[in-house]
């Protein structure tokens, strides 16, 4: 018997002996060791080990006996008199037949298998959104914000101020579909912005993007249904609908958008489209007016809905945000999904979804039954911070800076890589799509890996293509770097490519 190095020390010795006991060398009815013997064994004071000897009378462990017999171990084990040990030290597995895989259901199966190819084609050892190392110098890798610009003493003051005068209902579970304070701060800011005629009753607040995703497909689609995707693509909405068990079908993306597919007699219809129309990801190409008419009136012919992912779509930089897709929809079959991870940060975990109708109840009803509810006191702080205006200016400011530090980005190619090199997406969003020309215009090797060594973070862009390219696109996320580190990390990356 010996102390396993976590925890208290009492909590130690009650392991160290509940482990006697569950292990079978202590059995049922047999005389436990006393309370001295076990301290000068262990090496322990007498009181730690009374306390230890407290809590397994108290969980029925032991028992006291009169007499003589002093306290035994209890009838408490199965008639095996074997169970696995309750804890092992960090990193080892517990021992026995309890460590067996279990039987999964389909659905659960599909999350495993999805979630392990998702993690395969972006080179990672299991599914993350995670980016590690997280202290690259050089880091371009998209997906941040504007960390430095951000309004720390601002955003603490408003939350701080909801914690302090925080009401009953405030730490109650809130209403699943979000509150009303944000949904009508949210429907202010996208109609004056974005063209979206979006009334409070019709957002549903969620945890992020992903969680969207995921209630739209337990809410939409069936395993086989059809859906289409851009090609290339986000890769954490084909892990979703990996997940639900549907086809997917490619349509490939151009400097107009993701191409619109025709509608075919004796073909299967589609369930889901699946766009990013603002900026494109990865290639930052925008969807053109005539496309997205086109595609709409595709949605309506097809019974299908358009899933509408405007995740970094309010930074323009030449001219104002276009107007979403989803307020163009007159049949009710375009969902927008928004979020506030790129433009405040991605911890906050908060994003809403603007749905017809119809797909209201479902959806909360779905999400309450996933949740409870997102945290109500992040809601409301939010909610000031767009009400009060501060949001917006934070906007303006934000897309100042963003544009100065693209600008800087793409004078760095051109003076680094000059005409080796091909820049597209570079008038909206967070990141650029980088071509490179290799010897002979093929692939660049190595790339992801030649470039940390010199202290440069990057995506390459084949894993988000179901079939990668045969040329090397690299994405540049330049929102959270100053314009002299991003001269440098272009300056490294080329050396390092060479």
């Amino acid at each position: 018997m010996k102390l396993d190095g976590v925890g208290r020390l009492h909590q130690q010795v009650y392991r160290a002996l509940l482990g006697e006991i569950l292990g079978g060398r202590l059995t049922a009815g047999e005389r436990v060791p006393s309370t001295r013997d076990v301290a000068t064994l262990l090496k322990v004071s007498r009181n730690t080990a009374l306390l230890a000897y407290e809590q397994l009378l108290a969980e029925g462990f032991i028992i006291p006996r009169s007499g003589a017999a002093g306290t035994v171990v209890a009838a408490v084990l199965p008639p095996d008199g074997y169970v696995a040990r309750p804890i092992t030290r960090p990193g080892v597995a517990r021992p026995g037949r309890l460590s067996a895989a279990p039987t999964l259901a389909a659905v659960g199966d599909r999350f495993v298998k999805s979630a392990r190819a998702c993690a395969r084609e972006l080179g990672l050892p299991s599914l993350t959104w995670e980016l590690a190392p997280p202290t690259i110098r050089y880091d371009f890798r998209p997906g941040r914000a504007s960390f430095g610009d951000l309004p720390y003493a601002l955003w603490r003051r408003l939350l701080n101020a909801r914690a302090r005068d925080a009401r009953v209902i405030d730490l109650e579970y809130g209403p699943p579909g979000g509150r009303r304070e944000l949904r009508e701060a949210i429907s202010a800011r996208l109609r004056r912005l974005r063209g979206l005629d979006a009334d409070p009753d019709n957002i549903v607040i969620v945890n992020g993007t992903q969680q969207a995703l995921d209630l739209i497909c337990r809410v939409l689609v069936n395993p086989g249904d059809r859906v289409l995707m851009e090609e290339p693509h986000y890769t954490g909405a084909r892990c979703a609908f990996m997940a639900a068990g549907v086809e997917l079908v490619f349509s490939p993306v151009d400097d107009h958008g993701m191409r619109v597919p025709r509608t075919g007699k004796g073909r299967r219809p589609f369930r889901l489209a699946y766009v990013t129309p603002s900026h494109q990801f990865p290639t930052g190409a925008v969807l053109s007016m005539e496309r997205r008419l086109r595609l709409i009136a595709w949605a309506a012919r097809e019974g299908a809905f358009i899933v509408e992912d405007d995740y970094d779509g309010e930074y323009r930089y030449d001219g104002p945000p276009l107007q979403a897709l989803t307020g163009m929809d007159r049949a009710g079959c375009a969902i927008y999904v928004g979020t506030f991870s790129k433009i405040l940060f991605p911890a906050l975990r908060l994003g809403y979804l603007v749905l017809p109708t119809p797909l209201v109840e479902p959806i909360v009803a779905t999400k309450a039954i996933a949740d409870t509810g997102t945290s109500a006191l992040v809601q409301l702080a939010l909610a000031d911070f767009i009400a009060e205006g501060h949001f917006d200016r934070h906007l303006r400011r934000t897309t100042a800076s963003n544009a100065a530090r693209r600008h800087a980005l793409t004078a760095a190619i051109d003076g680094v890589f000059g005409d080796r090199a091909t820049v597209t997406g570079a008038s909206a969003g967070l990141h650029l799509l980088m071509w490179l020309k290799g010897r002979r215009g093929g692939v660049i090797r190595d790339v992801h890996e030649r470039a940390e060594r010199a202290g440069v973070g990057l995506f390459t862009v084949d894993p988000f293509y179901a079939t990668p390219p045969e040329k090397t696109g690299i994405l540049l996320g330049f929102a959270p770097l100053m314009p002299a580190d991003i001269r440098e990390g272009i300056r490294r990356l080329a050396g390092a490519l060479k």
